[in-house]
C-alpha cells in the first residue's frame, strides 16, 4: 500500500480485481445452493429468499471472521510489546 491516506492507482486496481473475485465467488455459490428451477426468466419467491439469506449469512461470516481477526491481531501486537518491552527492562 501507499504511504499516504490515498491508494495508489495499482492498489485501487488490485483492491476492485479482489472484490470481484469474492463477489463473483458468493454469487455463484448462491446461485448454485439456490437457483434449480430453469423454467421461468424469474426467480420464485423461495428462491429468492434463499439468495438473500444466502448473501446474508456470508456477510455475516466474513464480518465475524475479520473482527475475530483483527481482535487476534491486536492481542499478538500487545504480546510482542510486552515482550519486547520486558527484554528491553532485562537489558
Amino acid at each position: 500500500m501507499s504511504g499516504g491516506p490515498e491508494m495508489s492507482e495499482a492498489d485501487q486496481i488490485k483492491t476492485f480485481k479482489d472484490f470481484l473475485v469474492q463477489y463473483n465467488k458468493l454469487s455463484e455459490m448462491c446461485f448454485n445452493d439456490c437457483v434449480h428451477d430453469f423454467t421461468s426468466r424469474t426467480l420464485r419467491p423461495t428462491e429468492d429468499k434463499c439468495t438473500l439469506n444466502c448473501m446474508e449469512k456470508y456477510l455475516r461470516m466474513n464480518q465475524r471472521v475479520s473482527q475475530r481477526f483483527h481482535e487476534f491481531q491486536m492481542i499478538a501486537n500487545e504480546n510482542m510489546l510486552a515482550l519486547a518491552q520486558k527484554s528491553g527492562n532485562t537489558s
